[in-house]
């Protein structure tokens, strides 16, 4: 594919709560944004770059803009007497430290690793925690690269905002990919090895290379996949194209191609509004042409996209752009939930609204689905059973591989935004998996 090198943008800007003002248009912000940049920030992360700020942001829809919303603290994202609570200390200039006490209380509240990730998912190879890694089903291990742990842009409804707010005991990042390879080997049921973050594509290709070469030379254990985990293609699609090490990147895919293994680019695309650039659709074809799949998930996030339209125009265009739409995901327990966050109810209808409206080459797309402590819960349908009104909820992946494909039903909740909201319907005291999850949190402590 021949490249047009004169459309790379002005030199890579990123901005983060340190720099902000030097975004042009950040003096036309409402005050009580400003207000929410400043007192957000310090808790959860923030960052920017200017191919978000300058190409997918409509600044004449402020602050209702999503991509706005998706990048920019927003003064609901903390509870109403925290966020009093940090704005009284940052404006009566409080040191640092006593801000810093402050913010980290307000972090412990919002469940910063949910769903196990940092008591149940991390391997233990030998006797040795392997904190770089997590592995929760059978035959995926997710891997975090140390030099990947940022991104061009933080989404304000991340569910690992954890990894980026300077806490070293809440972050999961590993530079020994030896001990991956160990692992794989004496762990026959792995077929996946997914590179996530953070955003491993921000890195180097040389540096990805130390992480990739040594899976596709060595072919440890029953290895067969390779993925990324990205926001990549979003939020700087010139990393396929022009940027010094791009085609160096996009030889490093062949080279995982041509090893026989499968290469897939698990593609974080929030709206259709980052799929409408020239850039976008010549990053992905690029990356297609290599013979790569790009497989696109995004939660259901409220102020965003919680309209089925936004879902079926968003899939059309993944479709068109030889992508295909993988996962609708429910807003995890964490970090600013109460504002992201849509009831299941709610959720469902969106997702079946828009599954009506496309072809069935979309309708691989997944979901609603919760990746929780179990596994991935996916809302199958809203019925009545035997006179009561019910979720009915099928693994599609679970902890224990015995639950996957499984149907159970949860009483409906029309309020209700996670699984540990539901109660098991026709008077069950518990959901089926419950007990076996309690021997395996045992296990684990």
């Amino acid at each position: 594919m021949k490249i047009n090198r004169s459309r790379t943008p002005k030199q890579y800007k990123a901005y983060t709560n340190r720099n902000i003002h030097e975004i042009r248009q950040f003096d036309t912000l409402p005050a009580d944004v400003l207000r929410a940049i400043r007192v957000v920030s310090r808790v959860l992360p923030f960052r920017a770059n200017n191919y978000v700020v300058d190409e997918l942001i409509d600044w004449n829809n402020i602050p209702d803009d999503p991509i706005f919303q998706l990048v920019f603290p927003q003064p609901g994202m903390l509870a109403k007497e925290d966020f009093e609570a940090i704005y009284a200390l940052v404006e009566r200039g409080a040191s640092d430290a006593e801000i810093g006490r402050t913010v980290k209380a307000v972090q412990d509240k919002m469940n910063p690793h949910p769903a196990g990730q940092m008591q149940l998912n991390v391997p233990v190879h030998k006797g040795k925690p392997l904190s770089g890694m997590q592995h929760k089903y059978d035959e995926t291990v997710l891997f975090f690269p140390t030099q990947g742990q940022t991104c061009h842009a933080y989404c304000t409804y991340c569910f690992r905002w954890a990894q980026f707010v300077g806490h070293e005991d809440l972050k999961f990042a590993s530079k020994e990919v030896d001990e991956l390879i160990r692992y794989l080997e004496t762990h026959p049921q792995v077929t996946d090895v997914l590179f996530t973050g953070g955003d491993p594509l921000i890195m180097s290709s040389k540096i990805i290379r130390r992480f990739v070469e040594p899976l596709i030379r060595q072919k440890p254990g029953n290895v067969r996949t390779i993925r990324f985990g990205t926001k990549v293609p979003a939020y700087w699609p010139y990393r396929f194209l022009t940027d010094k090490d791009s085609d160096d990147l996009i030889r490093l895919f062949d080279e995982i191609l041509e090893s026989d293994m499968h290469l897939a680019i698990m593609a974080h695309f929030s709206h259709y509004r980052e799929l409408e650039t020239d850039v976008v659709a010549s990053a992905m074809k690029r990356i297609t042409e290599t013979g790569a799949m790009i497989r696109c998930q995004a939660p259901l996030i409220r102020h965003i996209n919680d309209d089925p339209k936004v879902w079926a125009t968003m899939w059309n265009m993944q479709v068109n752009y030889g992508a295909t739409p993988y996962y609708m995901f429910v807003e995890r327990d964490t970090g600013p939930k109460d504002y992201f966050g849509v009831p299941l109810a709610r959720a469902h209808e969106i997702f079946t609204e828009a599954y009506r409206q496309v072809s069935g080459l979309c309708r691989t797309v997944r979901g609603p689905s919760m990746s929780a402590t179990p596994g991935k819960i996916k809302i199958e349908g809203i019925a009545e059973v035997a006179g009561e009104k019910v979720f009915v909820l099928k693994f599609i992946q679970g902890r224990d591989s015995s639950w996957v494909n499984r149907v159970f039903f949860a009483r409906y909740d029309e309020k209700a935004k996670w699984i540990t909201e539901l109660k098991p319907a026709f008077g069950e005291e518990k959901f089926f998996y419950e007990d076996r999850l309690e021997e395996i949190r045992k296990r684990k402590m």
